[in-house]
């Protein structure tokens, strides 16, 4: 794991400590113990992330927000002369005050991070170089992929056997084979990475992305297959390609 790798992972870790023993954060932990301005840089950002989330915590919680709850929840219906209890000041903060206090939940919620950095990685380095790309044999696969109709995350009729003798590109990722096919999308060129599951356990199956140094990634997984497109148009343009 490199610093880029570990600070992605490590934006995600809460200022409380909670995420001390999670799993997810361990390999970035130790670089963090590794690397002395991989250490500084997660100093300070802990230092920022408490500042925000005390200040999300000062904010007061307005008197009277059970009762005014508790009250609006007894209504069931307003004279015409009466003023709707969900139109009252009290009601109006109160519900002010949740959605601060949800913010602040977010805010403290662990974010989602890619499960699979390290292959992401390898494959964003791969697809900058598009000296090495052509994505012969694939030109079925191609056409579909090009077609603006055609939605990624629902899923590819592909056989992993079948494009690999067909002569698609074929890439080692420890150990195992990952197929890559070019196409070019409404004059944007994205490169496809195939592997199958079973190699890439890590990946989830819902579509999690990556961005660095002017590339972006999405990965994703179905049952036999896993998926990871890059390219350099960044995250908005994958997200409509799924």
């Amino acid at each position: 794991m490199n610093n880029a790798e570990a600070k992605f992972i490590l934006h995600g870790y809460r200022p409380n400590g909670a995420d001390a023993s999670d799993a997810t954060f361990q390999a970035a932990l130790e670089q963090v113990q590794r690397d002395p301005a991989l250490h500084e840089w997660f100093t300070r950002q802990q230092a920022f992330d408490g500042a925000v989330s005390a200040k999300l915590n000062e904010v007061p919680v307005p008197a009277g927000l059970r009762e005014s709850i508790l009250a609006g929840g007894r209504v069931t219906e307003a004279g015409p002369t009466q003023t709707r209890w969900w139109r009252s000041p009290a009601m109006l903060a109160a519900a002010a005050a949740i959605a601060v206090i949800f913010s602040a939940a977010l805010a403290l919620w662990p974010k989602q991070v890619l499960a699979d950095t390290a292959l992401a990685s390898y494959v964003m380095t791969d697809a900058a170089h598009g000296e090495l790309h052509g994505g012969h044999g694939t030109g079925s696969l191609q056409a579909m992929l090009a077609d603006p109709t055609t939605r990624l995350g629902r899923g590819l009729p592909v056989s992993f056997e079948a494009l690999r003798k067909g002569g698609c590109r074929t890439v080692s990722y420890e150990g195992h084979d990952v197929l890559e096919v070019c196409f070019n999308r409404e004059g944007v060129w994205f490169h496809c990475y195939i592997g199958q599951r079973a190699d890439f356990p890590a990946v989830a199956a819902a579509p999690a992305f990556l961005d660095r140094d002017g590339m972006s990634v999405a990965a994703w997984a179905d049952e036999a297959h896993v998926y990871l497109v890059a390219g350099k148009a960044g995250r908005a343009a994958l997200q409509r390609l799924l």
